[in-house]
Order: C-alpha cells, then structure tokens, then sequence
C-alpha cells in the first residue's frame, strides 16, 4: 500500500475520531453529565471499533468489484462482524449495556453509510472529471 493510502487512512481516522469525541463530549454536557461514565475504556473502544470499520472500509474500495455498492457490502459485513465480536470481547471486561449490540450496530452502520456516500461522490467527480480531460485530449 502506497504511503499517500496510509496518510489518507490515518487523517480520515483522526477526523472522525476528533468529531465524534467532541460530539459525545458535548452531548453529555448537554445532558448534565459532566465526566464519562464509562471512563477511559470508553475511548479506547470507540478507537478501535473505529479502526475497524476505517481500516476495513479503506482495503476495500479498491477492489476490483463491480458494482460499487457490492465492494461496500464485502466491506461492510465481516468489519460489522469483527465490531460484535469486539463489543462481545469487552463484554469480558465489564458488563455491557442492555442495548449495546443495537447502539454499535445503528453508530457503525451510520458511519460506513456516511463513508460511502462521501466515497461514491468521490469516484462520480473522478470520473466525469476524467471523461471531460479525455475529450480536451
């Protein structure tokens, strides 16, 4: 993998590491709650089911799958499964929220929803961009 992929991996992670930290940040406020409960587990989990779905969601939109949506559901489905598993595993750990599946599924689904989107408008401007360069060749 090129070095221009790894720095495109890693600023894509940070950014929304850095945008939902800061919206979980607020939202407690919000809601009057001043530390988090969940404490530095919290962080260290939203961090690696996030590299999950990044890293997964990456690798993958450049296989040579056609249609796009089928590449996005060959990433979607196994870093869905490793993120259960993930929450499963953290089960051990502490106890788990009643709802936790449902809140990692509806959290994780929304970003890679997100992902593509932005990802799919992307390879739509690539590619009428490079239809229009081609007819000026």
């Amino acid at each position: 993998m090129s070095k221009k992929k790894w720095i495109s991996i890693v600023s894509i992670y940070s950014i929304i590491y850095t945008v939902t930290t800061l919206l979980n940040s607020i939202l407690y406020l919000s809601n009057g709650i001043y530390e988090d409960p969940s404490g530095n587990w919290h962080e260290l989990d939203r961090a690696m089911i996030l590299l999950i779905g990044i890293v997964a969601f990456q690798l993958c939109t450049d296989l040579p799958v056609k249609p796009l949506i089928f590449r996005y559901i060959i990433a979607y489905v196994p870093s869905q499964l490793l993120a259960f598993i993930y929450v499963w595993f953290s089960g051990l750990r502490e106890e788990l929220a009643e709802t936790a599946y449902r809140d990692i599924w509806i959290n994780f689904t929304s970003l890679f929803i997100i992902l593509c989107i932005v990802n799919t408008m992307i390879s739509i401007y690539k590619e009428k961009r490079n239809k229009t360069l081609q007819r000026y060749i």
